[in-house]
């Protein structure tokens, strides 16, 4: 398998991106401990989580994940064998508002390097953009941090195309660190946002792409094909929306291409996400270690241009 790298900076890695949302929502931390050991052992390096997560779970606060994550790579001793990436402006507090003013970011850091017990952050990423602050002040906090030797490299997530390029013009004119990475929504069923103007921004200023949700919460595993089906899982309300005609169209392309080249749709979903412009590598969650290997054997599927085309053409992407 192929590494590839984060925008311009030296961080590189196998193209998956583990999601460490699940840890401390649906899945305890021995468990956590259980996958994180088998991904790593498999060559993978790239876990990527929040501050906030998961404070959407009854009785958390939100910092469970990043807790987990230090208390494993404490204990095992991999903190040098692992790219730690997590995110800074979600507040806390549920329904709070988003805030990436410099002072906000200085004190959060702190607390996700307490947690995740560790000197430094590999990628520091603004969560979702703060429209009342200017596109310059998080930089301003992310050059102090780098400075500092707290975050190696800094990326964004959730923003629109028009902001991402006003924070790139920022760093360039202001000899500001620039964003990395972008991590946006994007799947073979959420396609509009990204490839409207995001993806043409991404490969045009070399920002590597590490998407979110790109089994849109599990529904393109095929798990999914009716309400009845929706209890499966605790994102099960988060995927209604996706039992459609868009959607049912979509799992009957998947099927075909899985069956023909003798794989799952899982596999087949993140192998399309692996061949379209710009992708460094999705990001992907699991909560049992089956789930976990079928994601690190989807890396290794290329498709054929016919695939990649039946897949794209299954559905238009404004849909």
């Amino acid at each position: 398998m192929e590494t590839r790298k984060l925008g311009r900076s030296d961080l590189e890695f196998l193209p998956l991106a583990f999601g460490g949302n699940v840890f401390g929502w649906t899945i305890d931390q021995a468990t956590s401990f259980e996958l994180l050991d088998a991904f790593v052992e498999n060559g993978f390096t790239f876990i990527d989580t929040a501050d906030v997560y998961s404070n959407w779970k009854p009785g958390n606060s939100g910092g469970e994940s990043e807790i987990i994550i230090g208390n494993w790579h404490k204990q095992r001793g991999k903190r040098d064998k692992v790219i730690i990436a997590t995110k800074v402006g979600s507040s806390m507090v549920r329904g709070g508002a988003k805030d990436l003013s410099k002072n906000y970011i200085l004190k959060a850091v702190e607390d996700s390097l307490k947690r995740l017990q560790t000197d430094y952050i590999d990628l520091y990423q603004s969560h979702y953009d703060d429209l009342t602050t200017p596109v310059e002040e998080p930089l301003e906090a992310y050059a102090q941090l780098i400075k500092e030797g707290k975050v190696r490299f800094i990326g964004a997530s959730n923003f629109s195309a028009e902001r991402l390029w006003e924070a790139l013009t920022a760093s360039q004119r202001d000899g500001l660190p620039r964003y990395e990475s972008l991590q946006p929504l994007y799947n073979l069923y959420d396609r509009a946002d990204f490839e409207t103007d995001l993806q043409a921004l991404a490969v045009k200023e070399e920002v590597g792409v590490i998407p979110y949700y790109s089994l849109a919460s599990g529904f393109l595993s095929g798990k999914y094909r009716s309400e009845a089906d929706l209890g499966q899982s605790a994102r099960g309300a988060g995927i209604q929306k996706y039992l459609d005609e868009k959607g049912f169209t979509l799992l009957k392309a998947l099927d075909e291409v899985a069956e023909e080249y003798k794989t799952t749709p899982t596999q087949v979903s993140i192998a399309w996400l692996l061949a379209q412009k710009g992708i460094t590598a999705p990001i992907a969650s699991a909560t049992k270690i089956n789930q976990l290997n079928e994601l690190m054997e989807a890396v290794k599927i290329k498709l054929d241009e016919k695939s990649i085309a039946r897949l794209t053409g299954a559905i238009k992407k404004e849909a």
